[in-house]
Order: C-alpha cells, then sequence, then structure tokens
C-alpha cells in the first residue's frame, strides 16, 4: 500500500493531534500492516499524562500505542512464510539479535532494542499502517481475532512474570491491583493450575471483573485488608505475590504477604523511580524478588492459549473506541480509570 495516511501523534503532555504522513514501505526483511486493533495502556496514559516514563522523555514528537494486531499489505524482500492478507499479532520491541544478552536468549534486554512507542527508537501505532521486523510478527490462528492479536501484549508480560516466578500447581497467590496486567496475571495462573488466588484493588469494577475471571476472593483495600486476611491463611501468607499497580502502597505491602520462602514478583511499572520495600520482613522469610522486564520468547504460547480457549483474553476489554476518536478515548481513559479497565481501538 502506497499513498498517505493519518497518524495521532502526542506533541507533548495531554496534547495529542492528528497529521497525516506518508505509508511507510517494508524494508527487506519487514512487512507492512495495516493495523485493525491496538491497545491502550499503561504506559502511554504515563507518556500522555506525566510527558514521560520512567526514564524516557520524548524529545519530539511521538506517536503512541504498542500493542497491535493487524493485517499483512505487502512483503519486504526476503521475507519468507507470510502472505498479504494473514492476521497478525506484532510484539512491539526488535532487538538486534547479535549483542550477548540477545545470544543468552534475553533479547528483552538488548540495549539496541527498538521498541513502539518509545523516544529515540520507534513510533508506535496509533495511525493506520505500520512497517515491522517479520521476526517479531507472529501468524494468527483462523479462531484468534486481530483484537485479541493486539492483547497478546500484555498477556505476554503477565506471562513472563509467571514463567519467571515458577508458578506451579497447587500453589497461593495474591495478585496487587486488577488492571490490565493483574487480570492478564490472574488468567495466566489459572492456565498454570493455580486456583486459590486472591486479587485487591481498590476500584469495585476492576475486582467484579476478576472475580468473573475466577479469583477466589477480592479486596477493596480501601475497605478491607488483605494483610490481615492472609495472615489467616496455613503458613501465614501465600507462596506467590505479584504486584501490578505499580505504586507504593502495593509494592510496600509485597513482603508481608508471603509465607516463609516466598516469592515477590514485580510486575508493574511505577512513576516514580523509588519505591520502599519492607526488607526486615523479606529476610525473615527468607522471600525472593524477581522483577520483570517486558517479556521473552512468548508470543507463540501465548497465542496457543488464546487459540486453545486456556486464556480468554478478550474478556478484559471494557471500551472499544473507533480510530477517529483515539485522542477522545486517550482523554477518557486517564480521566474514568475506576471505569475502563482496558481500552481497544479499532481501526
Amino acid at each position: 500500500m502506497t499513498g498517505t495516511m493519518k497518524a495521532a501523534v502526542m506533541t507533548g503532555p495531554g496534547k495529542m493531534e492528528w497529521t497525516t504522513r506518508e505509508i511507510p514501505q517494508p524494508q527487506p526483511g519487514e512487512l507492512q500492516i495495516k493495523l485493525e486493533y491496538v491497545g491502550v495502556c499503561g504506559s502511554d496514559l504515563h507518556f500522555y499524562t506525566e510527558g514521560r516514563l520512567a526514564n524516557w522523555v520524548p524529545d519530539g514528537p511521538l506517536i503512541l500505542g504498542h500493542e497491535p494486531g493487524g493485517v499483512v499489505t505487502a512483503i519486504g524482500e526476503g521475507v519468507t512464510g507470510f502472505a498479504v492478507g494473514d492476521k497478525v499479532a506484532i510484539e512491539p520491541g526488535v532487538p538486534c539479535g547479535h549483542c550477548e544478552d540477545c545470544l543468552s536468549g534475553h533479547y528483552n534486554l538488548c540495549k539496541s532494542v527498538r521498541f513502539m512507542a518509545i523516544p529515540g527508537e520507534k513510533d508506535g501505532v496509533f495511525a493506520e499502517y505500520c512497517t515491522h521486523a517479520a521476526s517479531m510478527t507472529f501468524k494468527l490462528p483462523d479462531n484468534v481475532s486481530t483484537m485479541e492479536g493486539g492483547l497478546m501484549e500484555p498477556l505476554a508480560v503477565a506471562m513472563h512474570g509467571c514463567e519467571l516466578s515458577n508458578a506451579k500447581i497447587g500453589q497461593s497467590a495474591v495478585i496487587l491491583g486488577s488492571g490490565c496486567i493483574g487480570l492478564c496475571t490472574l488468567m495466566t495462573l489459572k492456565a498454570r493450575g493455580i486456583s486459590e488466588i486472591y486479587v485487591a484493588d481498590v476500584l469495585d469494577k476492576r475486582l467484579e471483573k476478576a472475580k468473573e475471571l475466577g479469583a477466589t476472593r477480592v479486596f477493596n483495600s480501601k475497605r478491607e485488608s488483605i494483610e490481615e486476611f492472609v495472615k489467616t491463611l496455613p503458613g501465614g501468607g501465600v507462596d506467590l505475590v505479584y504486584e501490578c499497580a505499580g505504586n507504593r502502597v502495593t509494592t510496600l505491602q509485597t513482603c508481608r504477604l508471603i509465607k516463609r520462602a516466598g516469592k515477590v514478583t514485580l510486575v508493574g511499572v511505577s512513576p516514580e523511580p523509588v519505591l520502599e520495600l519492607d526488607i526486615a520482613t523479606l529476610n525473615a522469610m527468607e522471600g525472593t524478588i524477581y522483577s520483570v522486564y517486558r517479556y521473552r520468547n512468548l508470543y507463540p504460547a501465548a497465542i496457543s492459549a488464546v487459540s486453545s480457549g486456556l486464556i480468554p483474553v478478550s474478556k478484559i476489554v471494557s471500551h472499544v473506541y473507533d480510530f477517529d476518536q483515539v485522542i477522545e478515548g486517550v482523554d477518557y481513559n486517564v480521566h474514568h480509570k475506576d471505569e475502563v479497565i482496558k481500552m481497544v481501538i479499532k481501526f
């Protein structure tokens, strides 16, 4: 496809505007993809509201959006295994492939990665078309929609956290925060055979969704203490705690919820760089802490889990906005966190 396309560009904190760009053409090894669905992520909202995310600060206009599903429209030189019309999920980061981190299998830690919607790396996909490395693009089976294709990204984050902590059948877990990532963690733990899962949040709508997706019990932390509750469990805690809210209060709570030799996994991304941990309690429990940075080697497994019905990822979607309304959609998401569980943009 050639010609021009519409794109929504963030020009500063709280500012997004429409622009027209040339439709990108695939280079050797790349595919051109027409976007059909793009998820709105918490990191997009941080960029939009605060003008930064952790240590990334845009130095000019940036297109947001990094959770894409779409259809192949053109194929670059040297690419095999794809045809025009294929439905695909796009893994948004393209690593260099030859540094020490890539070669040891930790390609998510590649220092030269080009990740969508990250300043200085690559524009995101709040645009009609994109090009992407075929090696990081995955075909979807007939029974998986391009909307589910876009949701593979947050699902892969959750799967990576559960993989690092080696969640196993028969264990118990607490999830702090039941937004998109918390709910994906819940569904992943269930798929891994864990049935005793407690979820805490401060937003009732999210907790209702957690209950619907199979949480054993949910806690609104404004009204009920999950810390008090876990003390009544055998061992005075759970095997696994997943921090999926990315905030100070829940991060501090994590070490107080594990039983002896339990594991804490920090999945949430906090806008503030420094948070406290209760190290004395962690030491007394000989707990382990895992930190999660994106994901690696998980898109095929995520696609397979959704295709087989093991993980009903589309159930987390609460709001769908047309691409024409993406600016209003992002703004709505920022100001109605109590209502929006997961927003997707439909093209």
